[in-house]
């Protein structure tokens, strides 16, 4: 008996401290509880325990009224300051308008609001809305001023990715209202897929590189053009390596006057507007060479075959920061050079390369990899060019895969250069493996 006393009484005395209602009277029983070993009885014993763990189920319930539970994230569980928010608060945001749902965390009603796009005006739509507080908000066309608005705020942007929410949520049907109540509820379950946002800064710096992705697309359409036009005609041939160079120009204007009238006349307007166009890729390569600061970075990965400083800075603008890659196969399937597969049983299908990724930063390495393909038989003893290679005629993969095997093996290497801070180095162990 003195043993099951001295057992019975901290586990009381500790209870009594913890529970506030033991307070009530009951106190005395939890200190003097030799009352109920001298009556040796186990029911008594057992009410006590019971409501012991009435109380601390009571208490436990005020707390979970008063605060809402942790959710798991792929950061880990949220953190206090997340615990204590008010609302869920997500946009569903279009061409001309937003539709914003807040959903208050104690009573979870939900108050559904339309916001026609002016300046200031998500600001003033999240007036009011405690500090930090995370808006969800798709990553579409025009969340750049979205996501400033947000921040101008006060409040926590995160974007989505719209492929994963949509597959997440499961819904049958498809309205704005469904889909702006489907991003709160990830939001409670601790589920929203997020991406990187990249700053303001490095926003704008990306424009330059962008931008002259898209005049040097519009320039290969009028050289292929005009090509074409010559072609029709018999007066394709040059004998120069680069028939739209400026030691080419001369002759390209004596094969522009052998066309008809009308031929020769559209075709010289073409010329005017590819002389134009080079013209503004060479202003943006300047203002390139002026704002964009050569970083270590950059140094690091030009020393990657047919990686040069157009290349190099756009890769480091659309990457931003290597660290958000978890490992070199990441950046691989950001960059788009990772097949599709599908794999059930015994049977493996390898399919084309996905097509919802980063485009810039997969035209940037399968340039690179162009520029392999062009000097490799001058530099027969690098790997890439090994690589090449093989895919192209040992493997018959042909002349795309064969470009895209080199891609990957780029995109690969430019996360251990640049996560290790060390310069691109030949493999020296076993080839590649070619996808």
């Amino acid at each position: 008996m003195i043993v099951a006393q001295k057992t019975i009484q901290p586990v009381l005395q500790r209870y009594a401290r913890r529970c506030r209602m033991l307070q009530l009277g009951f106190v005395g029983l939890c200190v003097t509880p030799a009352f109920l070993l001298r009556r040796e009885t186990l029911f008594m014993s057992s009410c006590v325990y019971t409501f012991l763990y009435a109380a601390e189920y009571m208490k436990a319930r005020l707390r979970a009224e008063q605060c809402p539970p942790r959710a798991y994230n792929r950061t880990g569980w949220t953190t206090r300051t997340e615990a204590r928010m008010r609302e869920y608060i997500s946009f569903d945001s279009h061409k001309y308008y937003t539709l914003m749902e807040r959903e208050d965390i104690q009573t979870q009603v939900a108050r559904q609001r339309r916001i026609e796009h002016a300046p200031d005006a998500i600001r003033a739509a999240l007036r009011g809305c405690e500090a930090d507080t995370p808006v969800a908000v798709e990553a579409t066309g025009n969340w750049y001023w979205i996501v400033s608005e947000i921040e101008q705020a006060g409040l926590r942007p995160l974007l989505v990715h719209p492929r994963k929410a949509k597959l997440m949520m499961g819904m049958i049907n498809k309205t704005d209202k469904l889909d702006v109540h489907g991003l709160n509820r990830l939001q409670r379950n601790g589920t929203l897929p997020t991406v990187w946002i990249p700053s303001a800064d490095l926003r704008d710096l990306r424009e330059l590189t962008r931008t002259r992705l898209m005049l040097s697309a519009q320039r290969t359409r009028l050289k292929n053009r005009l090509t074409a036009t010559l072609a029709k005609y018999g007066r394709q041939h040059s004998e120069f390596t680069d028939a739209y160079g400026p030691r080419a120009c001369t002759e390209l204007r004596q094969r522009l006057e052998a066309l008809p009238t009308q031929t020769r006349f559209v075709s010289e307007l073409l010329l005017q507007q590819l002389d134009f166009v080079q013209q503004q890729i060479q202003t943006i390569e300047q203002r390139l060479q002026q704002l964009v600061q050569i970083t270590p970075e950059m140094q690091l990965l030009q020393t990657l075959p047919g990686i040069g400083v157009i290349l190099a800075a756009t890769i480091a603008l659309e990457l931003g920061q290597i660290e958000r890659f978890a490992s070199a196969a990441r950046l691989a399937s950001y960059a788009g050079t990772t097949p599709r597969v599908h794999a059930s049983g015994d049977k493996t299908r390898f399919g084309a390369l996905r097509t919802d990724i980063n485009q810039y930063l997969k035209w940037a390495f399968a340039e690179a990899g162009n520029s392999v393909a062009l000097y490799h038989q001058r530099r027969p003893q690098r790997h890439v060019s090994q690589l090449y290679r093989r895919v192209r005629l040992r493997l018959r993969k042909g002349h795309g895969k064969a470009i895209g095997a080199v891609a990957r093996h780029l995109a690969e290497a430019t996360f251990y250069v640049w996560s290790r801070r060390e310069a691109y180095r030949e493999p020296t162990g076993g080839r590649s493996k070619a996808v």
